[in-house]
């Protein structure tokens, strides 16, 4: 960081946006010191390359580095499956989540179940859902971060938010049975 024009370019285009770094890499990982660990090195890998940065908008680009950087960081412990399946019984609700009472006061229920939902999708309905619907990506964008073409963009977030739909409704069953 010895060059301070390139650093005051890094923090502005690139820095601005730790908050949504942060958020994929936390759904990415599902663990909040692997998100840490994983923006952190995706900083240093955008500091590194930001002068090769072209093209895509400082956002998406930096997304891209982030996602890379998380699946990298997942493989390295083993825990990433591209080509993961999505099962029930895997994916759905912890039974421990699906028969507690309302752990706390003033927990916003439904919001918690959408969580949990999203959060129990295969990976790479996941991203796309989380990149679209809480970072509210464009398909483009989704598009360059993913290094997917648009039309799988599309096709993943309609698959995804079709599976996120029937978890929802099974989980809402669950809790009414």
């Amino acid at each position: 960081m010895h060059d301070p024009a390139k650093r005051a370019r890094f923090e502005s285009t690139v820095l601005a946006h730790l908050d949504a770094a942060y958020n994929l890499a936390r759904w990415l990982t599902g663990d909040t010191p692997a998100a840490d660990d994983a923006v952190q090195e995706a900083c240093l890998r955008a500091f590194r390359f930001f002068d090769t940065h072209s093209g895509t908008s400082a956002k998406a680009w930096f997304m891209a580095v982030v996602r890379n950087t998380c699946f990298d960081l997942l493989k390295e412990r083993n825990r990433y499956d591209r080509h993961e399946s999505f099962d029930d019984e895997i994916h759905g609700l912890p039974a421990a989540e699906r028969d507690a009472p309302d752990a706390a006061a003033g927990r916003n229920a439904d919001a918690a179940r959408v969580r949990a939902c999203i959060a129990g999708l295969p990976a790479e309905y996941r991203e796309v859902i989380v990149l679209r619907e809480l970072e509210e990506m464009s398909y483009k964008e989704i598009s360059a971060i993913v290094d997917v073409p648009i039309g799988t963009v599309m096709s993943r977030l309609s698959r995804g938010r079709d599976l996120l739909q029937k978890t929802m409704q099974d989980t809402g069953a669950r809790r009414q049975s």
